[in-house]
């Protein structure tokens, strides 16, 4: 299969899945029907070990939606919309493999979204993040709500949105956002240095950290024990973590 507005690519076992829409990565019903496809592919190849949401544009990560879709539209039409998005945002968060998301030029609306839903968001230096759709007298529906609310609280999560400005990368940096700052001309480099980091660990014990943390962290203390307990039941009968037990008592790393 193959995309017209997004690229996919493997490389030594990371897997990019770029925004490729000249000339500001602006989603339109064609792109956004695209994603869940293109995430599919990597996330069942498996040759990639990680995920790393990124642009094929160097200037823009995303401008968001086009807002020609939204001229006109019909709430049950909007529904379908946000149907989709959601659709992708629940194949992010149920990842058995980490994702990242490397963030350049302008990021803004849906697309940045979409990498609230990464474990870690790196970002260039020079970035501008924000989340304007109260300009337009909407909210932020790729799944930003809720988790926006997790990532910084809940008074800083409404404040963020009520003010619905571009903030530089540190200030996005200091407001939670962002994990890790990088000069622009390192970005792709840095987010593949770390990705080759985690490709060389256990894939099991990856996946049951990225699920008990991403799914226990929305649910009660107790509901979220039940989770940590069925995958390091099932995480015992993997190799993984047989052979990690004998090479620790043999004292090889």
């Amino acid at each position: 299969m193959s995309f017209s507005f997004l690229t996919v690519k493997v490389a030594d076992g990371i897997g990019w899945l770029e925004f490729n829409r000249a000339p500001v990565n602006a989603f339109h019903w064609p792109m956004l029907e695209e994603l869940a496809p293109a995430f599919d592919r990597l996330h069942g190849d498996p040759a990639v070990r990680v995920i790393v949401l990124a642009s094929a544009l160097p200037r823009y990560f995303s401008s968001g939606a086009d807002l020609n879709v939204f001229a006109g539209i019909t709430p049950e039409r909007m529904r379908h919309w946000v149907t989709l998005c959601h659709g992708f945002v629940r194949r992010l968060r149920r990842s058995d493999k980490p994702l990242l998301a490397a963030i350049q030029g302008t990021a803004v609306g849906g697309g940045l979204e979409m990498t609230l839903h990464c474990d870690l968001r790196f970002a260039a230096e020079d970035a501008r993040l924000g989340q304007p759709e109260i300009a337009i007298g909407m909210i932020p529906p790729v799944g930003a709500t809720q988790a926006l609310v997790r990532l910084l609280g809940r008074p800083q999560a409404i404040r963020y949105l009520y003010d619905g400005k571009l903030v530089a990368a540190a200030e996005a940096a200091a407001l939670g956002l962002v994990d890790e700052l990088v000069p622009a001309d390192q970005l792709r480099q840095r987010v593949a240095a770390y990705a080759a980091e985690l490709a060389g660990k256990p894939a099991p014990a990856l996946a049951a950290i990225r699920r008990t943390i991403t799914e226990g962290g929305g649910v009660s203390f107790e509901e979220g024990l039940a989770i940590e307990l069925d995958w390091a039941s099932r995480l015992a009968g993997t190799v993984e973590f047989q052979d990690g037990v004998r090479g620790f008592l043999a004292r090889r790393r």
